[in-house]
């Protein structure tokens, strides 16, 4: 028998504070049981014997060596910058706080 109901993606939506329709109600009751299903086999085929994983394929880091470069200088740096005080980029306070 299925586990969601109609009463229970209705007790869901008020939840979370999303109006349904009866139309959504009865569409969201099957997608959810299929849902909860297929999340039920998933558990059923892992064991405690098989390592989790995040990706399917080991990941490789290709990072690059940390070489400086060509770097701006500061006219360069707050050529378009909409405010400047001449050495460093003029912003808003966002924390009311004063400076």
């Amino acid at each position: 028998m299925s586990e969601i109901t109609p009463d229970l993606v209705r007790h869901l939506g008020v939840l979370a504070r999303i109006q349904l329709s009866d139309q959504e109600v009865t569409s969201l009751t099957g997608e959810l049981d299929a849902i909860v299903s297929n999340i039920a086999k998933v558990s059923e085929v892992a064991t405690a014997d098989v390592a989790a994983t995040s990706h399917p394929i080991p990941l490789v880091n290709v990072f690059r060596e940390d070489e400086p470069g060509d770097m701006l200088t500061l006219e360069q740096a707050l050529l378009n910058a909409p405010d400047s005080d001449g050495s460093r980029f003029r912003v808003t306070a966002i924390l009311g706080e004063e400076q």
